[in-house]
């Protein structure tokens, strides 16, 4: 190869930011708001790799105003899609045949959200930024940090295009794009493949908890007009998980007799054969569940990781040349259920204090003035409740009662979490699940599911999951746990079939599958699997989730 067809080209911005979810646009709009008021002119560019702004956005959602408010605040009058206020909270405990309503706990009380699709608003925000004279470019997938000489980060490159399977470039070879920028700002959502990266050479989770996640399983309905009522939000717990096991589900009636339904399950389960999406599939069949979808149609699916750590689990967001923001970070409320307003205001946090860098503090810090806004009070007061539910349901409800109850989130202690990765138990101590066969109508398989994500990669490319050492697969995945990543992923991907010689087994893995949960990343019980980008525009391409 010349030296002309490895030569990437170079763009030069005040700031680059990685990702255009509600964190990163927020984050790019606040600066551009400081600087037209400085009148100052400051370069912004948003890079994101799905093939448009919210492909890759997948949400409950019920969405808390307070932040979008805030940044802007004529949101009604320029038309944002808040259509469907919250009327109605139903939280029911499930056993298998019956549903128990619960008094709504006020961290879950909804009275002036929306039912919104966070994809959706994302695309709305982008609107606002590029005619603020923001610069966004979808489809650009970053895959490499920048440093200079004394390891400062200097931007980003997007990855090359046109790489074949056997790492060669094919005849469709493009190099990537050097993003260089005073300042970098990473907004690349829950696991971030970079952010994973910069943790490590800044080691940016020393002195803090350990990370948890959970995993997100969601499909949109359209409704049969008699089982709909816009604006009825519906959270469960209990059935058909076993009271060891965190999780629970939501059902958001958003307008258009559209029904968004998902499932979530703590990545910190234990048995070894528990599948997430089947576990989605079966809570779908309940029978204070089931009606809402007879008659009806589903039109969407999609999967994601979220981060659940809260308080405790929060790193550094400082480094030289940039931060971290959003769920990059982890600002999720888990007991609210909400991430997407605490992601918007440490974009803003984040624009703020990076305004002031480039106006000449350079000691100015994300992580200061986070602490010092109200996200940090409004984690704060809920830090405990997610890790007591490490002693099951019902202490952990009963747990959550009194801290909410008796000492406003105020409890002079705070519950510490443990790595996810490290809770598998062996198949030989572990029970093994039945699940029942799905019917077509409001039970699916995975693969008909992974088509309705729209999911889509170049075929001729390397693999974006990589094993650090192939042999483990089999003498401890398989070995010790029979493969677990066959199960917790909701796409299918991994798969262990037979040498047609000898018999003996292998992990395949169908990365065109791959619809970006980074599931596997996080549960992994070795860490042997890496998530990185694949060629930018690749993954899944969601409708209104």
């Amino acid at each position: 190869m010349s030296e002309e067809q490895v030569q990437r080209e170079q763009m030069e911005f005040d700031v680059v930011i990685v990702g255009a979810g509600p964190s990163g646009l927020a984050a790019a709009i606040r600066l551009k708001q400081l600087a037209a008021a400085a009148e100052r002119e400051l370069s912004v560019c948003v890079i994101e790799k799905g093939s448009e702004v919210g492909a890759h956005i997948l949400s409950g959602a019920v969405f808390e105003p307070r932040a979008l408010g805030e940044l802007i605040p004529d949101w009604r009058e320029r038309d944002a899609p808040l259509l469907t206020p919250a009327t109605e909270d139903r939280f029911l405990l499930l056993t298998e045949r019956r549903a128990l309503r619960l008094p709504t706990p006020p961290q879950m009380a909804n009275h002036g959200n929306y039912i919104i699709s966070l994809g959706n608003l994302c695309r709305w925000l982008a609107q606002q930024a590029e005619a603020l004279g923001i610069e966004i470019y979808p489809g650009f997938a970053a895959a490499e940090v920048l440093y200079d000489a004394s390891g400062r980060v200097r931007g980003v490159a997007t990855g090359d295009m046109g790489i074949g399977k056997d790492g060669r470039p094919s005849e469709r070879y493009q190099p990537g794009v050097e993003l260089v920028a005073k300042q970098t700002l990473f907004a690349e959502g829950c696991r971030g493949s970079l952010t994973k990266t910069l943790m490590k050479r800044f080691r940016l989770r020393d002195g803090v908890g350990p990370q948890t996640y959970g995993i997100g399983l969601k499909e949109l309905w359209e409704a049969a007009p008699d089982r709909h009522q816009a604006g009825l939000v519906v959270h469960t717990v209990g059935w058909p998980l076993d009271a060891r096991t965190y999780g629970g589900s939501f059902v958001y009636h958003l307008e258009g007799r559209q029904i968004a339904v998902g499932f979530v399950i703590g990545l910190d389960y234990r048995n070894p054969f528990l599948n997430p999406f089947e576990e989605f599939q079966r809570f779908k069949t309940h029978p204070a569940i089931r009606p809402f979808f007879e008659g009806g149609r589903r039109i969407a699916y999609g999967a994601r990781a979220l981060n659940e750590g809260g308080f405790q689990s929060i790193p550094r967001l400082d480094f030289p040349g940039g931060a971290l923001v959003g769920d990059a970070a982890g600002f999720l409320n888990v007991p609210k259920i909400k991430g997407s307003h605490t992601a918007m205001k440490s974009g803003m946090v984040a624009a703020e204090t990076v305004f002031r860098r480039l106006s000449g503090e350079p000691e100015a810090e994300v992580g200061r003035a986070i602490r010092e806004s109200w996200i940090w009070d409004e984690l704060r007061r809920v830090r405990n409740i997610r890790p007591s539910f490490r002693w099951g349901l019902w202490a952990g409800l009963a747990y959550s009662a009194a801290d909410t109850y008796l000492f406003g989130g105020s409890a002079p202690w705070t519950l510490r979490h443990h790595p996810d990765h490290l809770q598998l138990t062996k198949t030989g101590e572990a029970k093994r699940i039945d699940y029942p066969r799905p019917d077509g109508k409001v039970t699916f398989d995975r693969l008909s599911s992974v088509f309705i994500s729209n999911t889509n990669h170049e075929e001729d490319q390397p693999s974006h999951l990589r094993l650090r050492d192939p042999g483990k697969a089999i003498s401890v995945n398989y070995r010790l746990y029979d493969s677990p990543e066959q199960r917790y992923c909701p796409a299918g991907v991994y798969e262990i079939v037979r040498q047609a010689d000898t018999g003996e087994p292998y992990l395949q893995i169908n990365a065109q599958n791959c619809v970006h949960c980074k599931t596997c990343d996080i549960k992994d019980p070795e860490q042997n699997i890496d998530w990185v980008v694949p060629e930018g525009g690749g993954g899944p391409n969601y409708p209104n989730m």
